[in-house]
């Protein structure tokens, strides 16, 4: 099934997901671990072909939630079809569902909890580098490449963030090489960053799509913005 654009997300209007880098994310808040529990039970029993799309983090009060396709099909300009790892239109029919079951259970969708972090390194050897850091991350080779068009470190059992590679000319040590992508819903973004500035950070520069801000050492990190 062909993966789906930003827009095109969007235009689904879902009241209780977001779409944050690859995937849809929720957060439902409930009483307790155990209501946790009951209510990804609950989903699971009752919304039908979720396969290997959803993945779920129960805690003290909440469950988390992300829909992802390991199949979906990105185009290139040539045409050549490739599976990545994105958001397709089941993802959608199956968020509309599992949203329907929580509101019957009485759980209440969270949007100021959803968050997403990625790894980002710059290299100008991606190809010499990832085979490390697969390794190093995930104690194999089976993470790199998986379910991308590059090189992308992506564990299959999420036990680490996914590592990326964003590609920069040769330079010289020292430099940061690595920064973490913050990913929050849109309405929370502007939040985020000025909560971020009031606690000493400062605005490097402001790019479409992203906000580049900086500790009191010069330490980056990018909040990423619709």
């Amino acid at each position: 099934m062909d993966m789906l654009s930003d827009h095109q997300i969007s235009d689904a209007h879902l009241t209780d997901w977001r779409k944050l880098a690859q995937g849809l994310h929720t957060r439902y808040a409930v009483a307790d671990l155990a209501a946790g529990a009951r209510l990804l039970a609950a989903v699971t029993d009752e919304v039908e072909d979720l396969g290997d799309h959803l993945r779920a983090t129960v805690g003290d009060g909440y469950l988390d939630l992300k829909l992802i396709s390991l199949d979906a099909v990105h185009r290139d300009r040539d045409g050549k079809d490739h599976r990545i790892e994105w958001v397709t239109r089941h993802d959608l029919d199956l968020a509309r569902r599992i949203s329907e079951v929580a509101s019957e259970h009485g759980a209440r969708a969270d949007t100021t909890g959803i968050v997403n972090v990625e790894l980002a390194l710059d290299t100008a050897h991606e190809e010499r580098l990832a085979p490390f850091w697969s390794a190093l991350l995930t104690g194999g080779q089976e993470a790199r490449g998986r379910g991308t068009i590059g090189n992308d470190v992506r564990d299959v059992g999420g036990r680490v963030p996914y590592l990326w590679f964003q590609e920069t000319e040769e330079h010289e040590i020292p430099r940061q090489r690595f920064h973490l992508d913050v990913f929050v819903p849109a309405e929370h973004a502007r939040q985020r960053i000025a909560a971020a500035l009031e606690a000493g950070g400062v605005v490097v520069r402001e790019e479409e799509g992203f906000t580049v801000l900086a500790d009191a050492d010069g330490n980056q990190a990018c909040v990423n913005l619709p």
